[in-house]
């Protein structure tokens, strides 16, 4: 696949930007050509088009599925496996923000409650305490909040982020 300027361009900033979040610079950049082609792509073409190594893509291909951002389909009179992700954007952010919440978030929110159930926790200085119960407090309201978010349709969340907007605007006068 011959990619244009603005796709390279595309691509290569979305693998920056991966970095930048955590995420394998290749596995970002192969996200980026399968958003950036609108079709389906053997695991080939995606090597052959970002001229990366053929285990790399393969390593990076399962990665994808396995945050549910990418799905094997298959083409009528071709054999191999094709991967494509979602051209919708609210749907991509649907994915990440619940993935990340399930491998980062809520670990912490469980981490926090353990340290607060713990026979050792009234050990703790009362400063502490009231530190990481601040903590578990700020952190279950997020992941409520979050959750709740994760519940709306792309139309409702529009509504809720420009509505938050106003009343940002309206607060700080």
């Amino acid at each position: 696949m011959k990619l244009t300027p603005v796709s390279e361009r595309f691509i290569l900033h979305w693998g920056e930007m991966g970095s930048r979040w955590g995420v394998n610079r290749t596995v970002s950049q192969i996200h980026a050509l399968l958003y950036i082609a609108g079709r389906p792509l053997p695991a080939d073409e995606i090597t052959d088009t970002l001229g990366v190594a053929r285990s790399n893509v393969s390593n990076s291909l399962k990665e994808l599925q396995g945050w549910g951002l990418i799905s094997v389909v298959h083409l009528m009179g071709d054999r191999r496996d094709h991967f494509e992700t979602t051209g919708d954007v609210w749907g991509l952010a649907h994915a990440i923000f619940k993935e990340r919440k399930k491998r980062e978030f809520d670990p912490t929110v469980d981490f926090l409650r353990d340290c607060v159930n713990s026979p050792d926790y009234g050990k703790e200085e009362k400063d502490a305490q009231k530190r990481i119960a601040a903590t578990l407090q700020f952190m279950e309201t997020v992941s409520s909040w979050g959750d709740e978010l994760l519940k709306l349709d792309p139309e409702t969340l529009m509504k809720v982020m420009k509505l938050g907007a106003k009343i940002q605007k309206l607060i700080r006068g």
